[in-house]
């Protein structure tokens, strides 16, 4: 049963990874920006849950709130900063990236301090359920249910609609689509807001679990980092399994290897690239 609840433990934990790690992938194959403060969105996203359940005290309302919010801000950054660093070195996109890590948590200090703030968990979930001689808490089946929905969600989204094959035409050849005549100015900042935006989400449906503290988008950054590789640039696929192996392998080797939990990832994600440089469902490289 131990074993059981660290596998559950280890679903909810991926579930959240994916919803922050497909935005990254997205955003890393159709732009090729290497966006370190993709972190700094998943904070904000749950400080914004944490503003919107004081101001209204209604989680719902504020899993609706914050992405909205913080993809706006995505938006604003790909817009004003990030578009004049297209053709420039990837190392000027790393430094202005890593900067805005520093800029967001200092603004979030400056507004809520820095003590952690908790999340609350809604009333209708605050339960526990018995799964055979295993009791469960409720909220944390909901996010592994939620992340799933989502990840079906997000595939019908790109793979069965006009804008999903605009988005994969971007990822896959951006200056083939821009010569066809899609906008694809507008279409990388689409989905660098969207990308922000399912960051925010990630956040405020882990602060019940994790709460909210100005480094967390720090400490989730090499994770969500991980599941990009393992999974494959500009892959949905690939983002989903890839969240679910980091999730399992993060959280039993928290189990089993407490000093040295953090190897198990890294050791999933040599063996992965080792095997397939590309990750598992990325495109070949040239």
């Amino acid at each position: 049963m131990d074993i059981l609840a660290q596998a559950l433990n280890g679903l909810a934990y991926g579930s959240l990874l994916f919803l922050l790690s497909v935005g990254l992938t997205l955003i890393f194959g159709m732009l090729d920006v290497v966006n370190l403060a993709h972190g700094s969105f998943y904070m904000l996203g749950a400080y914004a849950g944490v503003a919107t359940l004081a101001a209204t005290g209604n989680f719902w309302l504020a899993a609706i709130a914050a992405p909205l919010a913080v993809g706006l801000i995505g938006a604003l950054v790909e817009r004003g900063l990030l578009r004049r660093l297209y053709r420039r070195s990837p190392l000027d996109q790393v430094l202005l990236t890593f900067g805005l890590i520093y800029v967001f948590e200092d603004l979030v200090k400056w507004a809520w301090g820095g003590r952690i703030r908790s999340i609350p968990t809604p009333e209708i979930l605050s339960g526990r359920v018995q799964l055979g001689g295993l009791t469960f808490p409720t909220y944390r089946l909901f996010v592994i249910g939620f992340g799933l929905l989502m990840a079906l969600s997000l595939w019908l989204l790109i793979e069965r609609t006009r804008l999903g094959a605009v988005i994969r035409a971007g990822v896959w050849d951006a200056e083939m689509a821009g010569g066809l005549g899609i906008d694809i100015g507008r279409v990388f900042t689409l989905v660098f807001a969207f990308g922000a935006a399912l960051g925010g989400l990630s956040g405020v449906i882990a602060g019940p679990i994790q709460s909210a503290y100005p480094s967390m988008g720090v400490s989730i950054l090499i994770p969500a980092l991980i599941v990009v590789v393992v999974g494959g640039l500009g892959s949905l696929k690939g983002s989903l399994v890839g969240s679910l192996i980091i999730g399992q392998a993060e959280t039993f080797g928290k189990v089993w290897l407490p000093g040295v939990s953090m190897l198990m990832i890294y050791a999933v994600m040599a063996l992965i690239v080792l095997a397939r440089p590309q990750g598992l469902f990325g495109r070949p490289l040239r």
